[in-house]
């Protein structure tokens, strides 16, 4: 057995941010050549250690060193030299620009000394896609792609730089089952062929054990395990990661689907460049019942979500919400009727990043009489009184509920988001993507109150990335590609890997309620 040399190594790092000690004299080696997975709960100092290697941090304490190099300079751009590269969960790309020239970008090609090369950018693209079967065409605009594509253009440009130690964060939250496999095959294919080192940051242990050669497991910050994978299973890693023996997976369902609490009636709507996102969706949702939309991003679940939230504006069709026609009615009106709706994107439309995290727990029931004197001058203490009960019933960690919301990590901003929608006693909740970047316990948790609101008779339509979420809390399943619904499934009716079919448009099903195939 050959001897294992050092891709990089953390001696005795510690890192300290206004007096919260983020990682704690953690020491690891990671060997070239392997798939290492870093598992922990949001807040155990993963990324932070992960941000230092990639020279977004200089550690308070310690060294780093690549292959057997100490960093004396902290920067990105350092780490690049160095052969590291990071792809970020949330993407570093030009939005404007076309996938050669953000992979490109800060190394274009000129031709004549000066002038961009767009024919030798694209042809580079072209053989890098060639190299690594990472497909995606390098003419097409970043903001005409969906995220799944987004993200193997941040793959493609971090290969591009040079990186033999590539830092993966979360990278198949956007991924259908088979671009997973795709993915893995890929990783597989350049730590065995070009002895690259893959380091993953992921939540989802199956990963883990289908991919990783060793994990490690951090809590609070220090490093609480290190182990070769075959000696591990995911309950094991579960409970290192929490610092506690999990529960079972599964989550009790009660009761039985009452009246229809929402109708969707060939919704028609457009994206934002004006063309057609969804294109005559139907279905409709009963009370204590869960409908989850499975579909790779970008194929119309959001704006779906968005025009039956008020939104987005109609185009064609029509909602119901317990018997009432929505079109046309604001944003305010529709929740009016009894809707709360959990965005995708916590960042932009879930929360206010510069206002206290008071004020985002409060949001909707501000000019309540409980908390407001004439509907306009705030009473602080219950206020502040109420935040601190979501804080602690929801778990949110942070400075607390006076600190601004964009000070929180981006799982505890999750959380605050929930927790606000969660505390209405809503008949119908609007769902997207609500474990996104959250950890196991919190998403977990998470789980269960999706499951109790179904229980106790709410309509929920969840919108999730992530398939193991949509089989574990779902009822029915629809699948969506390009706009419309490609198939209806009953919990239990189908497995994740043939789904993926339907969610690529590869396969189309009948909707049982006899509407006419699509």
């Amino acid at each position: 057995m050959r001897e294992q040399q050092s891709a990089v190594r953390f001696t005795r790092v510690s890192m300290q941010f206004s007096g919260v000690l983020a990682n704690d004299n953690v020491t690891l080696d990671i060997h070239s050549g392997e798939v290492f997975a870093l598992v922990g709960e949001n807040g155990a100092g993963k990324s932070t250690l992960m941000n230092i290697l990639y020279g977004l941090h200089t550690p308070t304490a310690g060294d780093v060193y690549v292959r057997g190099k100490r960093v004396e300079r902290y920067s990105p751009a350092g780490a690049i030299t160095m052969g590291v590269g990071m792809v970020h969960q949330h993407f570093m790309l030009v939005p404007s620009f076309t996938v050669a020239q953000n992979i490109v970008l800060s190394r274009e090609p000129k031709r004549r000394g000066l002038l961009y090369d767009f024919k030798k950018a694209e042809e580079t693209v072209h053989a890098l896609v060639n190299e690594y079967g990472l497909s995606v065409d390098p003419g097409a605009r970043v903001s005409q792609l969906g995220l799944g594509l987004q993200q193997r253009v941040e793959i493609l440009k971090t290969l591009h730089r040079g990186a033999d130690i590539l830092i993966l964060d979360e990278p198949t939250a956007v991924l259908t089952p088979q671009e997973t496999d795709d993915l893995f095959a890929v990783i597989r294919r350049i730590v065995q062929e070009k002895g690259m080192t893959v380091i993953l940051i992921t939540h989802k242990l199956y990963e883990v054990m289908a991919l990783s050669d060793r994990v490690g497991v951090m809590r609070g910050g220090r490093l609480v395990g290190l182990e070769e994978t075959k000696n591990v299973n995911e309950r094991m890693l579960a409970s290192m990661m929490t610092g506690s023996e999990m529960p079972p997976g599964q989550f009790a369902r009660e009761g039985s689907a009452g009246d229809t609490a929402v109708e969707v009636l060939g919704l028609q709507t457009l994206n934002d460049r004006g063309l057609p996102a969804v294109k005559g969706v139907s279905f409709s949702i009963r009370r204590g019942e869960i409908l989850g939309v499975a579909g790779i991003e970008g194929n119309g679940q959001s704006e779906l979500v968005e025009a039956i939230a008020g939104l987005r504006p109609l185009r064609g069709g029509e909602v119901r919400i317990r018997g009432q026609r929505i079109n046309g009615l604001l944003p305010g009106e529709i929740r009016g009727l009894g809707l709360a709706h959990v965005p995708e994107d916590r960042r932009l439309t879930g929360a206010s990043l510069q206002a206290d995290v008071t004020d985002n727990l409060l949001a909707g029931r501000q000019r309540e009489k409980r908390f407001a004197v004439g509907r306009i001058h705030r009473k602080r203490g219950a206020a502040r009184q109420y935040a601190e009960k979501l804080f602690r019933a929801f778990d949110i960690r942070g400075a607390g509920v006076d600190a601004p919301a964009g000070s929180l990590s981006g799982g505890n901003l999750q959380k605050v988001v929930v927790a606000r929608e969660f505390s209405f006693d809503a008949p119908v909740f609007l769902i997207s993507q609500p474990t996104r970047g959250v950890d196991i316990g919190a998403a977990r948790s998470i789980h269960q109150s999706i499951v109790d609101k179904r229980n106790a008779g709410a309509a929920v339509l969840l919108v999730s990335a992530d398939l193991d979420e949509v089989f574990q809390l779902s009822d029915r399943i629809i699948t969506m590609y390009e706009g419309r619904i490609t198939g209806e499934f009953t919990a239990g009716s189908i497995e994740k890997a043939e789904i993926g079919y339907y969610m690529t448009g590869d396969r189309i099903a009948r909707h049982h309620s006899g509407e006419e195939a699509l």
